[in-house]
């Protein structure tokens, strides 16, 4: 895969609605495209811009960062991994990610991170020097924990078995972990054993919350290379999908309600979080102490 340096011109971008997700106020991505190649992916389509073929380095991620950060007085959540793994294979090489946690805790910021890879852990002791003043939480996306399926979806990425084990050394660390159960594959992912089993192991790793959405998107690039794969691995599927879903956009599963029950009857007994407005409920930015006139 091509790698390009570029220099960025600013690195933070505001999140107008932080209770929607994780808390984040604002977002960075210091890589832009992926290396996990999810057969799925919806960073394909042509709105995004980004060439798969391709990653993109902003080589001076870290300084531009140090300089946003000093002109902010609300020391709020900044969110990584929206838009590309921020542990990708290119982050051992640049090491970028690492360098931006050490700002963010410099600066007294909180982090959110989404995650496929188990190199998060290189940094566990950052992330807990971050936590130990602001809040930190990281969430592992999950779409099976079937290694053989997964290495199918998920080409790229570490397999599902090694991202458990890092839920359970995170959370064993005091960290906020758990997970995002998405995208829910239509005939592929989408059995209550699948999720059942995804939800059981979470669980039995120490996850804090499971945050779920049982569907896919597909759309342009991203549709055509995803029947390809279709085609690749599970033949005939693909007519199911034209069948069903012609050229809709969000492709939820056709058992919708029964997995959406069986993820919130599990959440409750178990007393883990599957809303986010669960998650976000009270949170509160660290803000700079105000001294009066007199101090």
């Amino acid at each position: 895969m091509l790698i390009e340096e570029v220099t960025a011109k600013r690195i933070l971008s505001p999140v107008k609605s932080p209770t929607t997700w994780f808390g984040v106020r604002w977002n960075i991505n210091v890589y832009r495209g992926c290396q996990h190649k999810c057969i799925y992916c919806d960073s394909r389509s042509i709105c995004y811009g980004l060439d798969s073929n391709k990653i993109v380095v902003k080589t001076n991620a870290v300084e531009l960062l140090r300089q946003e950060l000093a002109g902010k007085r609300s020391k709020a959540i900044i969110g990584t991994g929206s838009m590309c793994d921020p542990y990708g294979p290119v982050e051992l090489q640049y090491n970028l990610s690492r360098e931006v946690l050490k700002v963010i805790f410099e600066y007294g910021f909180g982090v959110h991170i989404i995650t496929k890879s188990d190199l998060i852990l290189r940094d566990i002791e950052i992330l807990k020097s971050i936590n130990a003043n602001n809040r930190v939480s990281a969430a592992f996306t999950l779409t099976t924990v079937d290694d053989n399926l997964a290495a199918k979806l998920e080409p790229g990425a570490p397999l599902p078995s090694k991202r458990l084990a890092a839920i359970k050394r995170l959370t064993a660390a005091g960290i906020c972990t758990g997970v995002t159960l998405m995208p829910v594959l239509p005939y592929i992912t989408d059995s209550e054993a699948n999720i059942g089993n995804i939800l059981e192991q979470a669980y039995n790793c120490g996850a804090h919350f499971i945050i779920a959405s049982f569907g896919m998107t597909l759309r342009d690039r991203q549709r055509d290379y995803y029947y390809q794969q279709l085609d690749r691995y599970f033949p005939g599927l693909r007519q199911q999908y034209q069948n069903r879903y012609q050229d809709a956009y969000h492709c939820p599963v056709y058992n919708y309600q029964k997995l959406a029950k069986l993820h919130q009857r599990f959440c409750e007994e178990h007393l883990l979080i599957s809303r986010m407005s669960e998650l976000t409920s009270g949170l509160v930015e660290v803000k700079p102490e105000q001294l009066s006139l007199f101090d």
